[in-house]
């Protein structure tokens, strides 16, 4: 019996892995050599027995060092990636791609770590590609981005060769409609190790386990949340048109809250507004916001995510204080001209 073969049966007796047993599993899971049913087997078992916050964090330990280092250590300190887990199909419009621009645009450093659209018609890469920037742009000319742009996009296909010999069957499960610990593995394994993070999870149940992980990493300052839309509905984002559960991370740990838009002076709106498509049609949204024509809840969830991003940060004492800055970035012409910069930087 294989080594993944032999963890699989202590999943199914619902006994935790410990460390040592998840770098056994990391390697196999990563290894060409590996069957792929029994990788399978391994995934599937883990979902049923449900992965601990222990182990995730584990997990992404082990694959953070698999992966290629894009040498950004020098920005890593004040830099924040924010990132949603995907897989909550509420078909909602690219809202963190336009808030690293926004942030880039207020003096955040970003590091944006994503990858094309897999659940949605428009992912993150997909939208910021269409925007100017380059996909397959080399680590040196990334770091030459974060200087001059304030943000880059890490794709996230480039840099973890390790997950070659998993997409197959991440994707096989996938239509079996099984979910694995890779569905929520690639938000804490950013390749530059930004130490602050936003990040969007599809489901409330993974609000405090997610906050845990990210703690775990020792994240020096993060928020995770999830918006509810309904019964059995959400979005792995904050928005002014749902309940947001909300759970601080690092240095803001204590936060354990629901927000709505009322909470900052935001008028809330219905889910309607932040709706997208694919790349041509957000791409129009994007257009539409910046010359002050976008939906109006969009603008406001936009905003409100940047001012979050602000005080996650440090930028300012309060959420509520960085909506100003956040807007006025967003349509005062920051945002569109850091597009158009982006635009030449990679075209040059």
């Amino acid at each position: 019996m294989s080594d993944l073969a032999s963890l699989t049966e202590q999943l199914r007796a619902a006994q935790d892995l410990q460390d040592d047993q998840i770098q056994t599993a990391a390697d196999a899971l990563a290894a060409e050599t590996e069957d792929a049913q029994i990788k399978a087997d391994f995934l599937s078992a883990w979902s049923d027995k449900g992965e601990s916050a222990a182990e995730i964090a584990a997990l992404a330990r082990a694959f953070r060092a698999k992966a290629v280092d894009p040498g950004v250590e020098r920005f890593s300190a004040e830099a924040i990636d924010i990132v949603g887990t995907g897989g909550d199909h509420s078909g909602g419009f690219n809202i963190s791609s336009m808030v690293v621009l926004t942030l880039a645009s207020a003096g955040v450093k970003v590091m944006k770590h994503g990858n094309r659209g897999m659940t949605s018609a428009c992912g993150s890469a997909d939208l910021l590609s269409a925007l100017g920037a380059q996909l397959d742009a080399p680590a040196a000319k990334l770091r030459v981005a974060l200087d001059e742009l304030g943000y880059c996009f890490f794709f996230a296909p480039a840099y973890h060769p390790a997950f070659k010999h998993i997409v197959p069957v991440r994707k096989a499960l996938a239509a079996q409609g099984r979910r694995t610990v890779f569905n929520i593995l690639g938000p804490t394994i950013n390749p530059g190790r930004p130490a602050h993070v936003m990040l969007g999870v599809f489901s409330p149940d993974w609000v405090d386990r997610m906050a845990e992980v990210l703690n775990r990493l020792e994240t020096t300052a993060g928020l995770v949340a999830h918006g509810v839309l309904g019964e059995g509905k959400g979005i792995d984002e904050v928005t002014t048109a749902t309940r947001n559960q909300v759970r601080g991370v690092g240095r803001v740990q204590d936060l354990q809250a629901e927000w709505t838009a009322a909470d900052f002076g935001l008028e809330p709106c219905d889910f309607s507004e932040l709706q997208g498509g694919d790349v041509e049609h957000n791409v129009g949204i994007v257009n539409a916001v910046l010359d002050g024509k976008g939906p109006r809840g969009l603008v406001d969830t936009i905003t409100l995510n940047a001012a979050i991003g602000l005080w996650v940060t440090g930028k300012v004492d309060s959420v509520r204080d960085g909506l100003p800055a956040a807007r006025e970035c967003l349509l005062g012409g920051g945002v569109r001209a850091k597009i158009a910069a982006t635009k030449e930087f990679f075209s040059a």
